[in-house]
């Protein structure tokens, strides 16, 4: 995938299908380690150990419709083409937690792309789900919580709204540097 959040809204997905009914996204960056994080949690019906072994394998799925599934396979091997590393912990009836990590400044590393466009579509298309998002920059954050958004005025106001809070956080994050 070409970006992160791409990889991002594939673990949201995956989530939805497990059962779960909160989410939490944690992005950090750390320029003095060089570091890129990922952490994507999910309170699912988590995965017998066989299974999470067996996920970086793109023959290995779930999903009755086709034989191979190619997004968690796909996010450890950018994460290793960018000096980085992977890893899913997974446990029956407690959820699944994947972490990703990568070099920033790696060639190699993928932008971390439209997380505004990403998170918009994760609400709108799973409104039951308590969707919790956080950037961190050393010591700046922001966060966005997808639960108590209005969702009244239907879609389109959820996904603009979702949007302002991002580029809000992003310049607080930005400006600050």
């Amino acid at each position: 995938m070409k970006e992160v959040s791409l990889h991002i809204l594939d673990l949201i997905e995956n989530s939805v299908a497990a059962g779960a009914r909160r989410i939490d996204i944690v992005i950090a960056e750390d320029h003095t380690a060089d570091r890129l994080r990922l952490v994507v949690r999910d309170d699912g019906r988590g995965m017998p150990p066989g299974l999470a072994k067996a996920a970086t394998d793109p023959f290995t799925t779930t999903r009755s419709t086709r034989k191979v599934g190619m997004g968690i396979p796909l996010l450890a091997a950018a994460a290793e083409q960018a000096g980085g590393r992977f890893s899913l912990w997974s446990k029956p009836g407690r959820g699944t937690r994947v972490a990703a990590e990568f070099q920033l400044s790696h060639i190699d590393r993928a932008p971390l792309g439209r997380i505004d466009q990403t998170l918009a579509t994760a609400a709108v298309l799973h409104p039951e789900v308590d969707l919790r998002f956080r950037h961190r920059v050393a010591a700046r954050y922001y966060r966005i919580h997808t639960g108590p958004l209005d969702r009244s005025r239907g879609p389109a106001a959820t996904a603009r709204r979702i949007a302002a809070k991002v580029a809000a956080g992003r310049q607080r994050l930005h400006s600050l540097a």
